[in-house]
């Protein structure tokens, strides 16, 4: 009896142990943000027909867990559907709450990861009305979003997907006070990712709202603990003169996520090659 409560003490001991010195569950993905250019048939030989694939393609093989997509019409959208059967979306077009008009969705691995919620809000003194254009704004702009839980590691945290206005200056700043607050509303503390065409740069009034509120978030870029490929995002087509070519889509995030990488590839150089008239950025996180 003596030898048998020893050998239980000493197996609810080591037990014990074992599940101080258990590390929690971390979650670590590829997370993308890529204005894909709307189809417009002036583009030429660089319209959405002669990109789609490559767009798709470029997708898989970065192996994106999730990827934030701007200037996606219907029809686009239902292309990328056709061509990422192991993804699925979150979004609507921003005329008209449906189908009408540029959507800002979220495309995600649709085994991986389960959506608990999510939504479209409108940039604006109203989000919650359909196509109101806010503010100084030139055109209704919204954002997407969904709170998601990963499968393996059982976290929960948000993403946000957005478009800012070009011409607005109080519109981008007001977007960003507005997505800073729809963040802290639906996830708190949990980790949040915002990715967007923000279409200005890091010296921008909407940048430093961004970086430098209460509620930070962080460029992930600047944070990166490796970093490849170019600088810049908006090269329309090739057409920007190297030197002035600009950062204008930007990926951040909340400060209990690590980002391990930041990637942006140079735009094509071949015909057939080109992605977009903006590069694409991708991270690899962890939280």
């Amino acid at each position: 009896m003596k030898n048998l409560i020893l050998s239980l003490t000493a197996g609810v001991a080591c037990f014990m142990a074992a599940s101080c010195t258990q590390q929690p569950q971390t979650t670590q993905l590829n997370w993308g943000t890529f204005n894909i250019r709307y189809d417009n048939p002036e583009d030429s030989l660089n319209n959405w027909q002669y990109r789609k694939d490559t767009v798709a393609a470029f997708i898989k093989a970065q192996n994106l867990d999730i990827v934030g997509m701007q200037e996606v019409l219907y029809n686009q959208l239902e292309d990328l559907k056709a061509r990422l059967p192991e993804y699925a979306e979150v979004g609507v077009g921003r005329e008209d709450g449906k189908t009408k008009g540029e959507y800002s969705p979220l495309f995600y691995k649709k085994d991986r990861f389960e959506v608990l919620d999510s939504n479209t809000f409108w940039l604006s003194q109203y989000p919650d009305s359909v196509g109101f254009i806010g503010w100084d704004g030139a055109c209704c702009r919204i954002a997407t979003w969904a709170k998601l839980k990963d499968k393996k590691s059982g976290k929960i945290f948000m993403a946000v997907n957005t478009h800012f206005d070009h011409v607005g200056v109080e519109a981008r700043r007001k977007g960003a006070l507005l997505i800073i607050d729809k963040i802290k509303e639906i996830v708190g503390d949990q980790p949040a990712v915002l990715t967007g065409d923000f279409n200005v740069s890091e010296e921008s009034e909407a940048y430093q709202t961004i970086t430098s509120n209460e509620f930070v978030l962080k460029d992930a870029m600047k944070i990166a603990k490796e970093t490849d490929g170019v600088k810049y995002t908006f090269h329309d087509f090739g057409r920007v003169p190297q030197a002035e070519r600009e950062k204008i889509d930007f990926i951040f995030v909340t400060p209990q996520i690590n980002v391990l990488k930041n990637y942006i590839p140079e735009e094509g150089k071949e015909a057939g090659k080109i992605l977009s008239d903006h590069n694409p950025q991708v991270t690899t996180l962890e939280f």
